[in-house]
């Protein structure tokens, strides 16, 4: 995991590019951090150019490749564009098309393969055919370590706060987190939370080891996944305090009331958190991870109608 100063030298590499994000009151004891207003959508962008401007520059002069259902995706094509290199895509088949559409618009070649193909790429850390400096969209200490630049961003505005609430997909914004945090604010608790149809952590925790899991595809599409990353229990295990796993009705339910209540639009990565802060009764800051979520989709949860898998 990366330490305070790779992650105050994340800070100085990425500069005014991201958005430093507001804190928004919920209610009295929750806060919402708001990812989702950074210029792609979503949180990533901090590690994309974390780990592109990190790189020298004959490592990238072949482009630059992720594995992304569509929010990496988007952070790496910015980033590449921004150094004048070619960006390619590694996606899962059925990714949502909101996300991909901007992928594409952003300039990058967009390589669509089966979910199973699409996470062996992120576990071999890239694909065959498809040339370029592999930018792992999770257990790259680059990419975390701007990830982390959140966690400085609570240390130095969120009041006194108890846990903060972040959704675990591959574990790089947790950890990120989790690493600034452990150092600035011991206190404070680190919770993980799932959706509970691909929720491989929260089974760790319960079981004290990695666990097979039953998956189950969702409508969300940026949270959860079949196992756990090589070598992210290890970071979980040192950095996270609690690991939930919350139904999909309950993230539905949080999507609708960021909707109503904040006015905040969120997909459904990033309602997971407000999801889990619901049922706490501890100061909470919830991290809004993105809010890139196709219309129909979110006209589906506004009116109380579950979406479809993807």
């Amino acid at each position: 995991m990366p330490s305070l100063d790779e992650i105050r030298a994340a800070r100085e590499r990425i500069g005014g590019d991201v958005v430093r994000t507001p804190l928004a009151s919920y209610d009295e004891r929750i806060l919402l951090k708001l990812e989702c207003l950074q210029p792609v959508g979503s949180f990533k962008l901090r590690g994309a150019l974390s780990a592109v401007r990190a790189a020298a520059p004959e490592a990238i002069a072949d482009g630059v490749v992720t594995a992304s259902a569509g929010n990496m995706a988007q952070g790496v094509a910015w980033a590449a564009r921004e150094s004048g290199v070619p960006a390619r895509v590694i996606a899962p088949a059925g990714a949502p098309r909101a996300k991909l559409d901007r992928v594409e618009a952003l300039g990058a070649e967009v390589v669509p393969v089966p979910h199973e193909e699409w996470w062996q790429a992120m576990v071999e850390r890239g694909r065959e055919g498809v040339p370029g400096l592999f930018v792992h969209p999770v257990a790259d200490e680059a990419v975390m370590a701007g990830n982390g630049t959140i966690g400085l961003e609570l240390a130095e505005d969120a009041p006194d706060f108890d846990a903060v609430v972040v959704p675990w997909g591959g574990g790089g914004l947790t950890t990120g987190i989790a690493s600034a945090l452990k150092a600035l604010r011991p206190e404070v608790r680190v919770v993980a939370v799932e959706p509970e149809t691909a929720a491989p952590l929260a089974a760790a925790f319960a079981a004290g080891r990695p666990s097979e899991i039953e998956f189950r595809p969702s409508w969300i599409d940026g949270a959860g996944g079949r196992a756990l990353l090589p070598g992210m229990w290890e970071r979980a295990r040192e950095l996270v305090d609690e690991a939930v796993a919350v139904p999909l009705a309950e993230v539905e339910q949080a999507v609708r009331l960021l909707a109503v209540r904040a006015k905040v639009v969120a997909e459904g990565a990033g309602a997971l958190a407000l999801a889990a802060a619901l049922g706490r009764h501890d100061r909470c800051v919830c991290v809004v991870s993105g809010g890139n979520v196709d219309a129909d989709v979110l006209a589906r949860v506004l009116r109380g109608e579950p979406p479809a898998p993807v």
